[in-house]
């Protein structure tokens, strides 16, 4: 077959599997021939990885260089402190550039080891699964007032804007349908109450009343689609709500909360789906119910750094692969540098229309 035709491949490995979740051949055996087959494709037509997504996806604008969603605090199943949030987030949105993005973060991420190495100890500045802080903290908002310290301590408080990715399934109780932000420390002697999903909305609306935190990624568990309707309902024009566990890069979930107002946007996981070709029919659904798009990595990496191609050729506008640590996680970053560097001025930084960069479906 002619591997510059990526969706005659990809449909004749989905048919050939046959079943609705890819169980007979494997999402992870068809996403590696998908992958393979969308690199020669770019070999052969002899142009860059993100030039050839963007041909396969039909994008003939300017490309845009995306914002990168550095994880400079890991909780949750990602670290073993008391964190219930599994992600705190540092967007520079203010920069000129993606370089400059780069270095506003490794600035704060320095500054982050330091406060925090002051505060909590040498063993605090431990880094979990993405390359993030673990440090002992008690509560999710003196996560957030940590992060903040860090940054005003470099003079950025005015470039960036905060994320968290919640992922609030893991303390979700499915029998009394509460949340408990103190499952990971719970005692006997423990007196703080589990909340429902209005008390937790409430609760964000707080932290986001205090904080420059512009998106929230998973704040109800994947199946509480009352909890997420009413909560985008009431702050996603402000805030973006981010679909993960509720979506899983799946058309027939993203039609679903597209329909019924359940998030505002994407997180795009390319072995979610397990093809490239689905994964650009993920975004183009999603960009044309005017969602905001964010390409994202796993806890679980390689070295592999095709999705910052991905996130530059579809436009995405935002990209999340971790901190500024760890080879897995930085080698993205150094794509992504690479790539504006080879543009040079020919793409824009999509800096404060992240949520909505300029290529639209």
């Amino acid at each position: 077959m002619d591997e510059r035709n990526q969706r005659a491949v990809d449909e004749l490995m989905i048919a050939i599997d046959g079943t609705a979740n890819k169980s007979k051949m494997g999402a992870n055996a068809i996403l590696g021939v998908s992958l393979a087959v969308a690199k020669a494709g770019a070999a052969r037509s002899r142009v860059p990885l993100y030039r050839h997504f963007a041909n396969l996806a039909g994008n003939d604008k300017p490309l845009v260089m995306p914002v990168p969603s550095f994880n400079v605090i890991n909780g949750g199943a990602h670290a073993g402190n008391a964190l219930a949030f599994q992600e705190f987030m540092v967007l520079p949105t203010g920069a000129s550039s993606f370089a400059e993005s780069m270095q506003i973060d490794c600035e704060i991420y320095q500054s982050l080891k330091t406060v925090t190495k002051k505060k909590y100890g040498q063993d605090a500045v431990n880094v979990g699964d993405e390359g993030g802080f673990a440090p002992p903290i008690q509560s999710n908002k003196e996560g957030v007032e940590l992060l903040m310290s860090a940054i005003e301590a470099v003079g950025h408080r005015d470039k960036v804007v905060l994320g968290m990715d919640v992922a609030s399934s893991e303390f979700y109780n499915e029998h009394d349908k509460k949340y408990d932000l103190f499952k990971k420390s719970r005692t006997p002697a423990t007196t703080e109450p589990t909340l429902t999903g209005k008390e937790l909305g409430a609760f964000y609306k707080d932290l986001c009343r205090q904080f420059p935190i512009k998106s929230i990624e998973d704040p109800y568990d994947q199946d509480d689609w009352e909890s997420w309707i009413a909560f985008n309902k009431e702050v996603g024009k402000d805030v973006q709500i981010v679909g993960d566990d509720l979506t899983v890069t799946n058309p027939k979930r993203i039609d679903q909360a597209a329909k019924s107002g359940a998030c505002n946007c994407l997180l795009l996981k390319v072995n979610q789906i397990g093809s490239v070709t689905e994964s650009i029919d993920a975004v183009k659904l999603a960009k044309k119910n005017g969602w905001g798009v964010m390409a994202s990595h796993r806890s679980g990496e390689t070295e592999d750094n095709y999705i910052a191609d991905l996130a530059v050729g579809l436009c995405t506008g935002q990209i999340k692969t971790g901190a500024p640590c760890r080879s897995e996680r930085l080698s993205k970053y150094n794509q992504l540098l690479r790539i504006e560097e080879e543009l040079k001025g020919q793409s824009t930084y999509a800096g404060n229309n992240f949520r909505k960069p300029s290529w639209m479906a």
